[in-house]
């Protein structure tokens, strides 16, 4: 399959940060998208969602030797979304069992490896207090931290039997169904939806016709 490099924004359909990431590629129209091409992409999805300041993604690019070690990262990065792909396939649809921890040993490796720390900060909205994350970026490799820990969240925090794959044709797209009914069946109406809807139209009046 053809693969192309971020020739349109990366998807944000699906309703937990670490279903986005593992979203990062995806095959709209039939030809595979990678959004995590290289340091540069990376760091362009990170912006996109919201992980990583403006000021901190120019900091490493500029670093010294900073567009090799990013370029490592990023990588790292769709090892990481490979493998959480495959572990999400396997086990949407179903909750999770004490025997699903035995495959989780890279991410517990990679949230080892976590710097960043909660501190008490004002609160711009409410005018009380809240706990901010710090991160502090200190490397390229920190880059993954906030992703590793979306992906727990995920596990621990949601009810991965509303992990669902897309229902459209040649859709590659996940998402958590947090609809009232749980039956969401596509990554966004406008795009699978629609197109389902269109092709049992087509197909009723092709029905009808003869």
């Amino acid at each position: 399959m053809t693969t192309t490099a971020v020739p349109m924004p990366a998807p944000f359909v699906g309703d937990h940060l670490a279903l986005d990431f593992v979203n990062s590629t995806a095959t709209p129209d039939g030809v595979r998208v990678e959004w995590l091409a290289d340091g540069a992409a990376l760091l362009q999805w990170l912006l996109a969602a919201k992980l990583i300041a403006p000021a901190d993604a120019e900091r490493l690019r500029a670093a010294r030797g900073g567009g090799a070690a990013l370029d490592a990262v990023a990588q790292r990065a769709r090892e990481l979304r490979d493998g959480f792909r495959h572990f999400a396939e396997r086990h949407a649809g179903r909750p999770l069992d004490v025997e699903a921890a035995a495959e989780l040993e890279a991410l517990n490796r990679l949230l080892a490896q976590d710097q960043s720390h909660v501190e008490v900060a004002a609160d711009p909205e409410g005018g009380g207090l809240r706990l901010r994350r710090v991160e502090p970026f200190s490397a390229p490799d920190q880059l993954l931290q906030p992703i590793a820990r979306a992906m727990a969240e995920l596990l621990c925090d949601e009810r991965f039997e509303w992990v669902r794959a897309c229902e459209g044709h040649a859709c590659t797209l996940m998402f958590l169904d947090r609809t009232k009914t749980h039956s969401r069946r596509w990554c966004s109406m406008a795009s699978c939806g629609n197109r389902a809807k269109a092709a049992a139209h087509r197909a009723r009046r092709g029905l009808s016709a003869s």
